[in-house]
């Protein structure tokens, strides 16, 4: 059988299991998701995948602010580690000894940027911000400000 152009869906689409990327994901999202989580990106586009993704919880986007200054990867392409703890991960620093297990049974890669973020939204709807309780002293003023 040949497949006409019109007949082939050029984007297939996958689902996520979290938040905002339970919705499908295009081809194109994918690999904008592959290039920010595996490559040196800019503070700023990270600062912009975080704002969307959290859009709906503000105070998680103050916690990456302050957990990793919308920071996901290195200068080298290395996923950002912590600095206190070498096991926090990414650029919502997920405790990868207390997490990874976990994250593994749900498909999340913690080094992709967007499974990253939706760990930390399942970790929000589970837990509210205690996760993220050591770096309150930062964004915890933005709570106030409301």
């Amino acid at each position: 059988m040949l497949l006409s152009v019109s007949s082939v869906n050029p984007t297939p689409e996958r689902t996520v299991a979290f938040g905002h990327i339970s919705s499908q994901a295009t081809v194109t999202e994918q690999a904008t998701a592959q290039t920010v989580a595996h490559a040196n990106t800019s503070p700023s586009k990270v600062e912009a995948v975080v704002r969307e993704y959290f859009s709906d919880i503000p105070i998680m986007i103050e916690i990456a602010r302050c957990e990793s200054t919308f920071r996901h990867t290195l200068a080298d392409g290395s996923v950002l580690r912590g600095y206190v703890d070498n096991a926090d991960t990414g650029v919502m620093q997920i405790n990868l000894r207390y997490h990874q297990q976990t994250a593994k049974r749900l498909g999340l890669d913690l080094e992709n940027i967007y499974d990253n973020m939706a760990y930390a939204r399942y970790l929000y709807e589970r837990q509210g911000t205690q996760p993220w309780n050591a770096s309150a002293p930062c964004w915890g003023r933005h709570l106030a400000m409301r």
